[in-house]
């Protein structure tokens, strides 16, 4: 996951990869882009052109058409090009990938001189909007990043992250909030979250509305939730072990004792799910049955393929971040949170990056205020060992799979051991964790599971509350051998899959109690009120 290094859109087919593609299928490409270039040179009247990007009316001119229409034409000829070289996947990938880039990068909607609506917009405003354009591209210069949204319009704890709840308890890697009850009786047994890393916790509680928090709350659960610090210099030795020992099994301690119960319900979320499963296997080894059921959302166990990711991962990228970050000759420091967040947003470049170059820097707008855009800009660093063992021992080595290869926590690591029955969800067009990858989750854990296929992506489809009766999953109670043969036989089900997953965890709640109107216990007293002060810690004062 996460390889935040260069993202740069160089040529991707030089001469030495051309030589790769076969000399026939090389010559069928050409013929195919001659023959379309000379209809479209000699039937300008007939150009149809389908890409948002092109879509406004200042488009619609036959100049503008035409460069348009030439620009995807070049598009989808290079990236036939690309998919046509004959290396191995790994480097298949890699060409397609930069090719995309630099294709992404030199549309003509991203330059001032050919793209008629940044023209229109300097001439009607008279110039104003250049100025804007330079004002908002000096401040973003400053922040490192492109600006996605109004961050003004946020606060968190104010209009974002409202949740009622106190934090209960607190050390050096996370505070532990525990959730206002919002119905008269609750399930015994207590929900913990265990959200990932990379990331501020709050995306499970945007807003009232759409708050995976506020959900399970209003379905009767005693919610406690992990919120995560965010990493400073001070933390450059912390390690994938610490996450695990300190973070997620000492927060189930904590949960269970303040619950009163042998046993709670856990939900890990992304690298919070991968860092929750190898919790529990720290806990079988030791024979501690501390949890009664298994969440996890858009999660890999089993890292074969990591999908695009994969591009950015190599024994020569590991090895340089071990040596520079991860303590290898004694050199620790931070993954920084801004290259992380900039790496994502080149996974999906028109979406993330150019349509705000456009609008921020050529036109001259302000970037509206959205929520989920405001948290994917919130970014956290990682402190580099633990990040370096991650990269090595999952994307690279793909050793959490294997029975004891890896040592955690002093214990020998073996998925294999969870036993719990597990809930787990993917999204169909997760670009980040494949759906596909997800799914061979059901086979690395031992108990009785449950696969769910949402729509939309990695954050959209998880994020998917009932009231908007939006999108629709997919739902087959009988595991198959593979993640086709599951979905060939699912049922394809309108709305969200939020009231499924609260059905299925009725079952591991246990009886139902009078609702606490306390935090906390004798041993962990209410410290201050949600959503703490880790959440509010930005990078600029998390200081590397």
């Amino acid at each position: 996951m996460f390889a935040g290094m260069n993202t740069g859109v160089a040529p991707s087919l030089a001469p030495h990869h051309m030589a790769l593609i076969p000399p026939e299928r090389l010559a069928e490409i050409q013929k195919e882009y001659f023959a379309e270039f000379s209809h479209l040179a000699t039937n300008p009247e007939a150009v149809e052109v389908k890409d948002r990007r092109f879509s406004g009316k200042a488009w619609h001119s036959s100049w503008s058409k035409m460069i348009a229409a030439t620009y995807l034409l070049n598009s989808k000829h290079l990236l036939a090009l690309a998919k046509a070289v004959d290396a191995d996947e790994k480097t298949k990938t890699k060409i397609l990938f930069t090719t995309e880039q630099m294709i992404d990068a030199l549309s003509p909607s991203n330059f001032i001189a050919t793209n008629p609506e940044v023209l229109e917009n300097i001439i009607s405003s008279q110039g104003q909007s250049i100025q804007n354009g330079i004002v908002n591209l000096l401040g973003d210069l400053k922040k490192g990043k492109v600006s996605q949204t109004d961050e003004s319009a946020f606060e968190v704890g104010k209009n974002i992250a409202t949740t009622s709840g106190q934090v209960v308890f607190r050390n050096d890697l996370f505070e532990l909030i525990q959730y206002t009850p919002l119905t008269e009786t609750v399930y015994e047994r207590p929900y913990l979250m265990v959200p990932p890393c990379i990331n501020k916790y709050y995306i499970l509680d945007l807003q009232p509305d759409n708050s995976v928090v506020r959900y399970m709350v209003e379905q009767g659960h005693t919610v406690f939730l992990v919120s995560w610090k965010n990493p400073d210099a001070s933390m450059s030795k912390v390690t994938w072990d610490d996450y695990v020992g300190d973070g997620v099994i000492k927060a189930i301690e904590v949960v269970k004792d303040i619950g009163g119960t042998d046993q709670i319900n856990v939900l890990g979320f992304c690298v919070g799910g991968t860092l929750t499963s190898t919790a529990l296997a720290v806990l079988a080894a030791r024979k501690k049955n501390y949890v009664a059921s298994l969440t996890l959302l858009t999660t890999l166990l089993d890292f074969s393929d990591s999908g695009i990711l994969d591009v950015f991962i190599d024994e020569g990228m590991v090895k340089l971040r071990e040596g520079t970050i991860g303590g290898e000759g004694g050199q620790f420091g931070m993954m920084s949170g801004l290259d992380l967040g900039n790496t994502f947003s080149f996974l999906r470049p028109n979406d993330l990056v150019w349509n705000y170059v456009v609008e921020n820097y050529l036109k001259g707008n302000s970037p509206p205020p959205f929520d989920l855009l405001y948290w994917n800009g919130d970014s956290t660093n990682l402190p580099g060992p633990m990040y370096c063992w991650y990269l090595r021992h999952t994307y690279l080595q793909n050793e959490l799979i294997k029975p004891g290869k890896l040592t955690v926590c002093g214990e020998k690591v073996d998925l294999g051991k969870i036993t719990v029955p597990a809930y787990i969800y993917a999204s169909h067009d997760d670009h980040i964790v494949p759906w596909k990858s997800a799914y061979e989750s059901t086979h690395v854990l031992k108990g009785k599971n449950r696969f769910v296929l949402g729509a939309s992506g990695h954050i959209a489809g998880v994020i998917n509350p009932p009231a908007k009766n939006k999108r629709h999953y997919f739902e087959n109670n009988k595991l198959a051998k593979t993640a086709d043969e599951w979905l060939a036989a699912a049922k394809d089900i309108k709305g969200s899959w939020w009231p499924n997953y609260a059905t299925w965890l009725e079952e591991f709640g246990g009886k139902k109690v009078k609702a606490s109107k306390t935090f906390g216990n004798a041993r962990y007293k209410k410290l201050e009120a949600a959503p703490g002060k880790y959440v509010k810690e930005k990078i600029s004062t998390a200081a590397q």
